[in-house]
């Protein structure tokens, strides 16, 4: 049956790829026939989960996207995918500037070239608005660009590189799923500690892991201490991270094509894209682009396509120097705006009337067609039709809906209800004169309406379900007011991490009591004892259960039931200072496991031991 299965897979992909090879050959090199075929072939891409926060964010409510069932080669998908981004983003691309019309929107692939991509203006407005706003939110890894024809002495800025280089990979790194609220504090403890790469190389793994304690995803910090000793060892580089993105991903580990590309751009000035969850969502609205962005990964390389080829125009906006190597400050500014929107006015929500881009985005356009008495009439031709995108849901109620919004009353602001931050943001002084409104300018109604559509980008996708776990964590105390305590496995979740002795309860137990946990939790710890040669001959207490610490990993959903021991020994237990020191498993005093690095949740089990003393 297996081999069965698996020639009749082998047969449908190599018919699927002569369909593709047919298809190509039959419509010539028609952009249309090119983007039917390569949208219809989705593949998902590998995870890589040293930027796993450039396509997980949080609006990600709704329902699931169409599969795909066909797919062809890895080469010939690439292939497809580099002769539709040459067409949409190379300079022979023509922009449509009609926006299509909700909630058919009927269009071509043509209407996903930026219009971005052919308006300086517009460019150079996004880049004086985030001039503008940059310094608001203080993130002190925000510097001005080093630029290398300001410094004749070669050792003295490469030192200044190094520095910088080094500043921006570290926040990059903490950004990751991390909001920028939490990460400036830790970002600044941890350049006081470590103020240059060579500093972060030589120090220990368990003083990097307690200085990342709070933010999560410990891996990271154990990829950053392993990048750091080679970066610094290498001949190559001695300590300064490589400027091109090519070399980045492939000689530092945790560093994936996002994290490359903004020290790539912010540190060296290289017109490169740097592409995160927000990027990602600016980028959809702005090419009208309804689709999967989280998991397709024509979608995801097709809004890369676009970044790259924006930062090359913005790049050459201005610039002296036209060769394809020049350097500026333009690339990572501009790559930094693009995020400073989507973080904070193309939110899930937006603020569109704050938009400085909104004449170019292709979700406004079509929203400000739904309050426009000026409907354009929809295309009829099917063959026209762009297969990247996915259609609108529930056309029908949509269009009763905008209809209902067009005739209701305007209704009284309520009362002492609070405002969002975005609400103060941006504003002029108080000192300044108001502008007056244009006479053609959006009322509030109108302008709910394009939010409501510009929010349908990118495409909503369903969470993935958390896995639900219970385990027992085991708090044993020893006569002399020691604790047993054991250092996690390298790899795998809270890598190298010290925790209490645990034991997850299997799925059998799911419906666990406190009888169970009890017994569960005595047998798991008397295994563990008896293997314990300082304990040999201890008498074993179970005290009680202490409570219960619910902990959310971001694909775990975890309860800790905390149960504390004693353990009364005939004699005071001497250990050997190397076992001490190297061992996986030892007995720590209080301060000692206050220092030592755990992970949140299981700090959490200890603050509840202690309490009970």
């Amino acid at each position: 049956m297996a081999a069965s299965s698996s020639r009749t897979a082998r047969s449908s992909a190599s018919a699927a790829s002569k369909k593709i090879t047919s298809q190509l050959k039959s419509d010539g090199n028609s952009p249309d026939a090119v983007t039917r075929v390569a949208a219809k072939r989705r593949i998902a891409p590998r995870h890589d989960a040293s930027e796993s926060d450039a396509t997980a964010h949080e609006d990600s409510d709704g329902p699931a996207p169409k599969r795909r069932k066909a797919q062809p080669s890895r080469a010939k998908s690439k292939g497809i995918a580099a002769e539709l981004h040459q067409r949409l983003f190379g300079a022979a691309g023509k922009t449509v500037h009609q926006p299509c019309v909700p909630p058919t929107r009927r269009h071509n692939v043509s209407y996903h070239r930026p219009a971005l991509l052919d308006d300086a203006a517009s460019r150079h407005a996004l880049l004086a608005w985030f001039d503008g706003v940059s310094t608001k939110r203080n993130m002190p890894w925000r510097k001005a660009w080093i630029n290398p024809r300001e410094h004749s002495n070669a050792a003295q800025l490469r030192v200044l590189l190094e520095r910088r280089a080094y500043e921006v990979w570290i926040s990059e790194i903490m950004l990751q799923q991390t909001r920028v609220a939490v990460v400036i504090d830790y970002w600044n403890n941890w350049m006081a500690k470590w103020e240059t790469i060579h500093d972060l190389a030589a120090a220990s793994s368990d003083d990097v892991l307690s200085a990342w304690r709070g933010l999560g995803y410990y891996s990271r910090a154990t990829r950053i201490h392993e990048a750091a000793k080679l970066v610094v060892q290498d001949p190559a580089t001695t300590g300064l991270l490589p400027s091109q993105v090519d070399d980045l991903v492939a000689k530092v580990p945790g560093v994936g094509r996002y994290t490359a590309g903004a020290i790539s751009a912010i540190v060296f000035g290289r017109a490169e894209p740097m592409v995160d969850g927000n990027v990602l969502r600016v980028l959809s609205r702005q090419l009208g682009l309804l689709a999967n962005v989280k998991t397709d990964k024509l979608v995801i390389d097709t809004l890369w396509a676009a970044a790259a080829a924006l930062a090359k125009a913005v790049a050459q906006d201005g610039a002296e120097d036209k060769t394809e190597d020049s350097v500026s400050n333009r690339p990572g500014r501009w790559g930094q705006a693009l995020m400073e929107l989507g973080s904070t006015v193309c939110t899930p929500k937006p603020n569109c009337d704050q938009c400085p881009i909104s004449s170019t985005c292709r979700a406004y356009g079509e929203g400000k067609l739904l309050v426009s008495a000026e409907r354009k009439p929809v295309i009829k031709d099917i063959e026209d039709s762009c297969d990247l995108c996915e259609t609108l849901e529930e056309t029908a109620d949509l269009e009763e809906d905008v209809s209902a919004k067009a005739k209701a009353k305007p209704v009284a602001a309520k009362q002492g209800k609070q405002m969002k931050l975005s609400a103060f943001m941006f504003k002029a002084p108080a000192s300044e004169k108001a502008p007056e409104k244009p006479k053609n300018a959006l009322s509030s109604r109108d302008m709910e309406v394009i939010v409501d559509h510009a929010r349908k980008f990118p495409l909503k996708v369903v969470k993935k379900a958390v896995r639900v776990e219970e385990t027992l964590v085991c708090v044993i105390r020893r006569s002399d007011g020691q604790y047993l305590i054991q250092k996690r496995p390298e790899k795998g979740l809270l890598a190298g991490l010290w925790e209490f002795p645990s034991n997850i309860l299997q799925d059998s137990d799911d419906n666990s009591t406190t009888k169970l946990r009890r017994a569960r939790a005595t047998d798991f710890v008397s295994d563990l004892i008896t293997q314990d040669k300082t304990s040999q001959g201890a008498q074993l207490k179970h005290v009680r259960e202490l409570g219960s610490v619910p902990w959310l990993f971001s694909h775990i959903k975890l309860t800790m039931h905390v149960h504390l021991f004693t353990l009364e020994t005939e004699e005071d237990c001497v250990e050997d200072a190397a076992t001490k020191a190297n061992a996986r498993q030892r007995w720590a005093s209080p301060d000692a496991v206050d220092s030592e690095s755990m992970g949140t949740g299981m700090r959490k089990c200890w603050e509840l031991a202690k309490d009970s003393d």
